[in-house]
């Protein structure tokens, strides 16, 4: 049973940083390209940042920069590492597998990023 875990999110000053973990299982995770979503509200869910098997990364405009994707294969673990914050980036953030945001497995509960002064 694939879960998807994500965590790391809250409340931040505009400037500040988080950095979001997505813990998966029930899958062989290594082998799978993983991304970031984002879904802000009255919005479309929408791709931020994409790590492949390889480690090769890619970012969405709005965020390349500031945002950086990396994955520990080891503990089946992706990370989202977002530097600048800004109001704008404030959105409950999931990852998945693969780049389509309808999601290649189901999704998990996400975690609320606000970055408010």
């Amino acid at each position: 049973q694939v879960q998807l875990v994500e965590s790391g999110g809250g409340l931040v000053q505009p400037g500040g940083s988080l950095r979001l973990s997505c813990a998966a299982s029930g899958f062989i995770f290594s082998i799978y390209t993983m991304s970031w979503f984002r879904q802000a509200p009255g919005k479309e869910r929408e791709l931020v940042a994409t790590i492949t098997s390889n480690r090769g990364t890619n970012y969405a405009v709005s965020v390349k920069g500031r945002f950086t994707i990396s994955r520990d294969n080891a503990k089946n673990t992706v990370y989202l590492q977002m530097n600048n914050l800004k109001p704008e980036d404030t959105a409950v953030y999931y990852c998945n597998a693969g780049t389509g945001t309808v999601g290649f497995f189901n999704w998990g509960q996400g975690t609320q990023v606000t970055v408010s002064s």
